[in-house]
């Protein structure tokens, strides 16, 4: 653990950045539409993630071979994830977007990283991510919404469903790469393509902006999500899940909802519930017992090629 505590605590940090993204990004979507503003996120990103991508590693370049790989994976990570959390949230409530995009995602992981890498589930890591599962329940059924299965919530709840399966397949197809290319290399190429294919959803969206409605707090919140959300997150996060392993990083995916509550308490006098504060503390136990776990040897990413 002590050798890679530093990439544990990036995992934490970058969760936290996310989660209180929820808060945050209220103020912007209140002037932008949804899909401009997750392009405004992305596109604005790539000149700086390009910019110290040439200034670090002296190249931006890629393989030929490579740029259909990462175009599809920017086009499932970047665009049909993003454009599926906003319609998830648009066709059932925040607390089941909530667990179904959060919870399963690591199980995903885990249980399909085999076909990616050499990552072994462990009991420790069943264990640890079994009790931070739990605090992630109580934290979003905690809240004053509650988990509806009523049938209107049908196709929300299975677009948050899917956001898991597809964020986890994402997460893992990113790893024989950053065997490859640095995890930054691999990071602005995919938000590259993702952008490129996000232009077109926009089409219909900046006609609807009043621009005189965009404050400086609206710019600040379009600021956050490129340089934190976007930039230095996305950077540290496949940075860290490279060197722990795409399973036991998915699991720290918990924290999200954890600072998101905070957040929301915080910034929008929203309540936090005791039932909340216990799952944030149960979900730190179950994380501090899955990084506690001795360390093993790097995951190796299986010779096979990954189908474009």
């Amino acid at each position: 653990m002590k050798s890679n505590a530093i990439y544990y605590v990036g995992l934490i940090s970058v969760a936290i950045i996310w989660g209180i993204n929820f808060g945050v990004s209220r103020w912007a979507m209140e002037v932008f539409p949804a899909e401009v503003f997750v392009l405004l996120r992305f596109g604005l990103a790539l000149p700086i993630l390009f910019a110290f991508l040439k200034w670090s590693e002296g190249t931006t370049k890629v393989d030929k071979k490579d740029l259909l790989k990462l175009a599809v994976i920017g086009f499932v990570g970047v665009t049909i994830l993003e454009m599926l959390v906003m319609y998830s949230i648009k066709y059932t409530t925040l607390a089941n977007a909530s667990l179904l995009n959060v919870a399963p995602w690591p199980i995903f992981a885990a249980l399909f990283a085999p076909l990616f890498t050499r990552e072994k589930m462990t009991l420790r890591l069943a264990v640890g991510g079994f009790i931070a599962l739990i605090g992630v329940s109580l934290i979003i059924l905690g809240g004053k919404d509650g988990f509806d299965l009523g049938s209107e919530y049908m196709l929300g709840n299975l677009l948050a469903l899917s956001i898991s399966l597809i964020g986890a397949l994402f997460n893992l197809a990113c790893m024989p790469l950053m065997q490859k290319y640095s995890p930054l290399r691999v990071t602005t190429w995919y938000i590259l393509f993702g952008s490129i294919f996000l232009i077109p959803c926009t089409a219909t969206g900046w006609s609807a902006i009043q621009w005189n409605e965009v404050s400086l707090i609206t710019w600040g919140a379009v600021l956050y999500n490129v340089i934190l959300c976007t930039v230095a997150a996305f950077i540290i996060w496949n940075l860290s899940m490279k060197q722990v392993g795409a399973t036991k990083a998915n699991f720290y995916r918990y924290f999200v909802p954890a600072s998101a509550a905070i957040a929301g308490a915080l910034f929008f006098n929203e309540k936090l519930w005791i039932t909340q504060i216990v799952g944030g503390i149960v979900i730190t136990l179950g994380l501090v017992w899955i990084a506690s776990e001795k360390k093993q040897v790097p995951p190796v990413v299986k010779t096979a090629k990954v189908s474009g």
